[in-house]
């Protein structure tokens, strides 16, 4: 059985992605959907910009973050979830 952490999850050219001071707004330009992101949330999209690989940024965040790992991969897949509802990111399994 595959993990829920095995998807690569990308933004499309039609979004685009500004950081301001440590938070950052997702926008797409299409449908000029936006989403405004927490620090946490900032960094999790930096971590995914970097390779797509969900697993990969849990890896991380569970090293940079005090946060038990069920609560980190669940407040994960809920962000990517939403930002994929939103379509303003792509995730494939």
């Amino acid at each position: 059985m595959a993990s829920a952490l095995d998807q690569v999850v990308s933004i499309p050219d039609v979004v685009l992605f500004q950081e301001v001071a440590g938070q950052a707004v997702l926008l797409n330009l299409q449908t000029e959907r936006y989403f405004g992101l927490n620090e946490v949330a900032t960094r999790a999209l930096q971590l995914l910009q970097q390779d797509g690989h969900l697993a990969a940024a849990f890896e991380t965040l569970a090293r940079e973050y005090d946060v038990a790992p069920e609560r980190l991969m669940q407040d994960l897949l809920t962000l990517v979830r939403d930002l994929e509802a939103a379509g303003l990111v792509v995730s494939e399994r």
